[in-house]
This record gives C-alpha cells, structure tokens and sequence, in this order.
C-alpha cells in the first residue's frame, strides 16, 4: 500500500522537483497525485511499496537539513546583502496587495470585538 511521503501544500517546484529526483536517484518507486480541481485536495509524493518508505524517510530526512541549511544561508546572506524582503519594500513593491491585507486584518479584529462591545453596551 502507498504512503505519503510529502505532502505539496505550499512547497516550491524546485523542492518537489528535488525530491523527485532525489526518488529516482535511489530507484524509489513513487507517483504523485495533483490537486483538485478547487484547492480542496492538494498534490502529494506517495512511496508505492511499504518496503521502500523507511528508506525514503531517511533520504527526505537528510535532504531537508541540507535544504534547511542552504535557505537560512540565503537569507542571511540577502539580509547582509540589504536585498532581503521587508515590510517596507513589499509596501513599495506591492501597496495594494498590503493594502487589501491590512484592511482585512482590521475587519477581521472589529468582527471578533463587536459581541464584546455589544455585550458592555
């Protein structure tokens, strides 16, 4: 029987596609499955064999360390750098896409306030 071995919510193609290789390198029989037709079922990486998840584990274990490591030395090196993303430059790159964000934020805030404030009125 199948097991998950990465679930695709919210992972870059270059990670997925990593991970692909990274199978097929080990000759680890895998299929994926895509999402739905609307987002409510995402994609996954599935192991096809029982016998081969122990080692996929491992691999993903190892392969995500080194992932992590790489992406923190990115980042700092772009905070160092000052091309890092921050508030400020989102606000000057994007200000509405903030904008719409912020006002969501602040609706969201006065709607769970309001039945407090009803009931104090």
């Amino acid at each position: 029987m199948a097991k998950l071995l990465l679930n695709l919510r919210n992972v870059p193609d270059d990670e997925a596609d990593e991970v692909r290789a990274m199978l097929d390198a080990n000759r680890i029989a895998w299929y994926e499955t895509r999402p739905g037709l609307f987002g409510i079922s995402l994609g996954a990486i599935w192991v096809k064999h029982d016998s081969d998840i122990d080692q996929a584990k491992r691999l993903m274990s190892v392969y995500q360390e080194g992932r992590q490591a790489k992406m923190r030395a990115e980042h700092e090196a772009a905070v160092r750098d000052g091309t890092a993303e921050t508030f400020a430059t989102l606000l000057r790159e994007r200000p509405g896409w903030v904008l719409v964000r912020v006002v969501g934020i602040i609706l969201l805030l006065a709607l769970m306030g309001l039945p407090a404030y009803l009931i104090s009125r």
